[in-house]
């Protein structure tokens, strides 16, 4: 989260004349609601079976690229069954990165706890080895959208930094 893929994303499509779905927004119009409301009135695991679903069958099989939320490569299975559809990039970003760039979004339930920032921590932990085991990982704290997009597309990543 915070990371910007949907942004990213959603250029990269364009200058490569390709589709683009976002899965979260894919979900909120199938469920005909905000992701935030699906985790308050069905809560988390019925929102990850949505995520598991998407995947399956959500999108094309080629000439597509697709944001994933947050969360999606977590889910037991999931990071191999992204990878058995195409190429998987993680856009990465340190904590204060991603606290600074959603601190005031309010449509985000996980974050939804006294010290958001405590809690990206606990998630980029968590999650970590799944997202640097991506295909491409590229560090976005110092790039602008731009100069991300243009790593997407050339398929060159930056280094991470500790």
């Amino acid at each position: 989260m915070g990371s910007g893929k949907s942004a990213v994303g959603e250029l990269a499509a364009e200058r490569m004349q390709m589709e683009f779905l976002d899965s979260d927004r894919s979900i909120e119009k199938i469920a005909g609601k905000k992701i935030s409301e699906i985790f308050k009135t069905h809560g988390e695991l019925h929102f990850r079976e949505m995520e598991r679903s998407f995947i399956k069958s959500g999108h094309p099989a080629h000439g597509c690229l697709v944001s994933c939320g947050g969360g999606l490569a977590s889910i037991e299975g999931m990071a191999d069954q992204l990878k058995s559809k195409g190429l998987v990039i993680c856009l990465w970003a340190n904590p204060d990165t991603i606290y600074q760039r959603i601190k005031d979004d309010q449509n985000r339930p996980l974050l939804r706890v006294k010290n958001p920032l405590t809690e990206i921590q606990k998630l980029i932990e968590v999650r970590k080895e799944i997202y640097l085991n991506a295909d491409l990982v590229i560090q976005t704290d110092k790039l602008t959208l731009s100069q991300t997009v243009d790593t997407v597309i050339s398929g060159q990543y930056s280094k991470l930094e500790d």
